[in-house]
This record gives C-alpha cells, sequence and structure tokens, in this order.
C-alpha cells in the first residue's frame, strides 16, 4: 500500500515484539474458509512459524475473513508473513482462484487491555453472524501461543 505510514521501529527495539491484530477477506467476501482443510492448513502454518520467532496468539477463522492476533521477533515483516499465511491457505481451499481480497487491516496492540477487548470483540463474531448460538461453539478457532502480554 503505497500511502501507508512507516511502523515505529525504535519503539520496539527498546520496549519487546510488536503484537499487531490482523484482519483479512476473501475475494469478494467469498465464504470458503469455515471448513476442517483451511482450519488444519492454517494451525500448521502458524506452528511451524513458531520455528522462525513468530508467534500466532488467539485467531477466529469466519467464512469470509480471518482475525488473528500476532507477534513476530526482531525482522519480521508483517506483509510478507501475511503473504505466505494466504499462499498456505490457498492450497487448502476447494474453490478456485482468487482467493483473497488485497492487502489486509492491522493493528499494533499497545497494551493487554486492548488484547483482552480486541479478543472479547473477535470471538463473539460467529455468534453475531448468527453461525452458532454461543461462541464456543464455533470450531474454527483457537489459540496456538498464548500470548499474555502485549
Amino acid at each position: 500500500m503505497a500511502n501507508r505510514p512507516l511502523r515505529l521501529d525504535r519503539v520496539f527495539q527498546t520496549h519487546g515484539e510488536a503484537l499487531f491484530f490482523v484482519t483479512f477477506n476473501t475475494h469478494r467476501r467469498a465464504a470458503i474458509l469455515a471448513c476442517e482443510a483451511v482450519h488444519a492448513r492454517f494451525v500448521a502454518f502458524a506452528r511451524e512459524s513458531e520455528g522462525r520467532n513468530i508467534a500466532v496468539g488467539r485467531y477466529v477463522i469466519m467464512p469470509d475473513h480471518v482475525h488473528l492476533f500476532v507477534q513476530g521477533g526482531a525482522g519480521f515483516v508483517l506483509s510478507g508473513w501475511i503473504r505466505m499465511l494466504k499462499r498456505s491457505l490457498s492450497q487448502a481451499i476447494a474453490a478456485g482462484p482468487p482467493h483473497w481480497q488485497e492487502g489486509f487491516f492491522d493493528h499494533l496492540v499497545r497494551h493487554d487491555e486492548s488484547y483482552a477487548r480486541k479478543w472479547d470483540y473477535v470471538r463473539d463474531n460467529p455468534r453475531r453472524a448468527k453461525l452458532v448460538r454461543e461462541e464456543e461453539e464455533w470450531r474454527y478457532q483457537g489459540e496456538v501461543v498464548v500470548i499474555d502480554r502485549a
């Protein structure tokens, strides 16, 4: 995205790793993500990322979009990681391409309260969308790595 502001790299050199809240959508909001194959591929990709000092915390995979929290070590490039995640998930999607809306939304989570507040909103998505009665019933959510601080 050409007119996007630069990240505040210096802040995180002295105050720890950045925690991002990320959302990305399918192309034309196609309902192609809420299935076991995509969920399994997401979890596998997240676990593989741990070897590169990238932690995926809580997440919810909705039919047409994904919400997740991710934290990376030094040298972590969020846009590159999201590109690889989308490519990996595409391998598990039954429908033909294109699969993804261009780009993604990210928000830098600045403190623990913000993380908890955002998670409360995200985990309730399936219930608000009337996909389940209670958010715990939604099968395509979880937490890969416990991130207890922002």
